[in-house]
């Protein structure tokens, strides 16, 4: 039976499972196993194995023979292993792209409104008299939004004088994100009460999402992830041991 030797300890196999189950590790190595099973029958060429040893070399800083020597012995790994380690991310780019690259242009379209980007200025206050004297003194042009967020509002805003963004439709409070759904750049909107805040915001600018190189790379990323993390729940929940 096989033994591994770790800090002055000795461990068999039925020793390293407990381990792995007490220090909550047994998600990370079935992500790691079901990684290693969805890439085993993608081939690269032999111009892709060059680029990805290439690359991770580069994003390690490894330009000599010496610092790549230097490199494993601190990691305890081959020069096998390493490249074995370049060519799963390629392969598993691959992955991403031959699973779900046909399906980019229906997720985009399913959640660009949340993808589209807004600027827009804040001002969020607890005293809704105070809201509604803010709101007649921007609209009556007495002050400017920046001047009396940087004064009056009580969030973080107040350090760029209400401006906020540009940031993710997604991202932002459901009930606020209406509001500026249905605004018009420039349009201020009188005191509205959101979670324990009463606010003053205006749309500034909606930049609306480009379905661009970057983009789908991110949706072929995101939707790797939720399925990931989906597949190693389910063989969690399904986990057996064999003594």
């Amino acid at each position: 039976m096989q033994v591994l030797e770790i800090n002055g300890g000795k461990f068999q196999s039925e020793t390293l499972v407990e381990k792995i189950f007490a220090y909550g590790m047994m998600p990370q190595l079935i992500k790691e196993m079901t990684l290693d099973r969805c890439t085993a029958d993608i081939v690269l060429s032999a111009d892709e194995q060059k680029a990805a040893a290439q690359q991770i070399f580069q994003q390690l800083g490894i330009d000599s023979d010496e610092k790549l020597a230097a490199w494993l012995k601190q990691q305890h790994m081959t020069a096998s292993q390493l490249v074995a380690r370049a060519e799963r991310s390629l392969k598993l780019a691959k992955f991403k792209q031959e699973t779900w690259g046909s399906r980019v242009n229906a997720s985009f379209l399913e959640r660009k409104q949340r993808l589209d980007r807004v600027i827009y200025s804040l001002i969020c206050t607890k005293d809704f008299c105070v809201a509604q004297e803010l709101y007649f003194r921007v609209k009556g042009g007495e002050q400017s939004f920046d001047e009396l967020a940087r004064e009056f509002s009580q969030g973080p805003e107040a350090q760029t004088g209400g401006l906020i963004g540009p940031v993710e439709i997604g991202s932002i409070h459901p009930n606020l994100a209406k509001i500026l759904l249905a605004s018009d750049a420039g349009q201020l909107h009188t005191p509205t009460v959101i979670g324990d805040w009463i606010v003053l915001v205006r749309l500034e600018k909606l930049l609306p999402a480009t379905l661009d190189e970057a983009m789908q790379q991110r949706l072929m990323d995101e939707n790797f992830s939720k399925w990931l993390e989906e597949n190693v729940a389910q063989q969690m929940s399904t986990l057996i041991v064999h003594n």
